[in-house]
């Protein structure tokens, strides 16, 4: 897929700035993986703006990979992250390896998605956390609205971690919501090692939707001790290769 064209880049800025929707006034955060910063419409996440995660359909195993790609973009914002959920089911440990130590995590058990949503939205218009994270089954359009303005106000990132306790619950990750970007996170087979022990973590990573963007999937190594991504070498030698032949076919 071709890169973004600076040009249009710019236009869709200004017409993001005329909407409401631009991310220019806070900036972005990219992921530091040039395959996937170049398609995404800034060329990483947009700060001030809500952003939206959930597992594939493997159930807690993409859950759980989810969640930690969530704690590895939040791991790279300087400051304190505020993570709220229905029940306290976060595994602490799970966030440290991918960069997020439990003393930057200040944890609210809310209770339910409205207690989780209300808590989201005090966090988000605060101005001096990292990053806020809620773990929700369903959100509104209405709901995602006032978080993205919220977070549009302060300048600070809001995750909004999709998690389904009954599957009936999962459609809704279907709705539309106000998020800029709409990720699918599922677990995939880690590579062989030379040696008896277990690779570094595999994900399929989808940007379902994104505003001004468009869909794509890449295949990533998981969040490491500092939360960054990282491109496996074998996809990486399958691009450069495939890239070669099309430049040799254009020749």
């Amino acid at each position: 897929m071709p890169a973004v064209r600076p040009a249009l880049a710019e236009l869709r800025a200004r017409i993001g700035e005329i909407d409401g929707t631009g991310a220019r006034q806070h900036g972005v955060l990219p992921f530091g993986v040039r395959e996937l910063d170049r398609r995404l419409p800034q060329g990483g996440l947009s700060l001030g703006a809500l952003h939206e995660v959930a597992g594939g359909g493997q159930g807690a195993v993409d859950g759980a990979a989810a969640a930690c790609f969530v704690a590895g973009i939040a791991a790279r914002m300087k400051g304190q992250v505020l993570w709220c959920v229905t029940q306290a089911d976060l595994f602490a440990p799970g966030l440290a390896q991918v960069g997020l130590p439990p003393e930057r995590v200040i944890h609210v058990e809310a209770g339910d998605d409205i207690s989780v949503l209300a808590a989201m939205e005090e966090g988000l218009r605060h101005g001096g956390l990292a990053a806020v994270v809620g773990d929700v089954a369903r959100l509104s359009m209405t709901a995602s609205r006032r978080l993205h303005l919220a977070a549009k106000g302060s300048g600070t990132i809001g995750l909004a971690l999709r998690r389904w306790r009954r599957q009936a619950d999962a459609s809704d990750f279907g709705q539309p919501t106000a998020a800029m970007t709409r990720w699918r996170v599922s677990e995939l087979p880690s590579a062989p090692l030379p040696v008896p022990g277990v690779g570094r973590a595999r994900w399929l990573v989808e940007l379902i939707r994104a505003r001004a963007g468009d869909s794509f999937d890449l295949e990533l190594e998981a969040c490491d001790g500092a939360g960054h991504l990282r491109l496996p070498a074998d996809v990486a030698d399958r691009s450069a290769a495939a890239a070669g032949g099309r430049h040799i076919a254009a020749g």
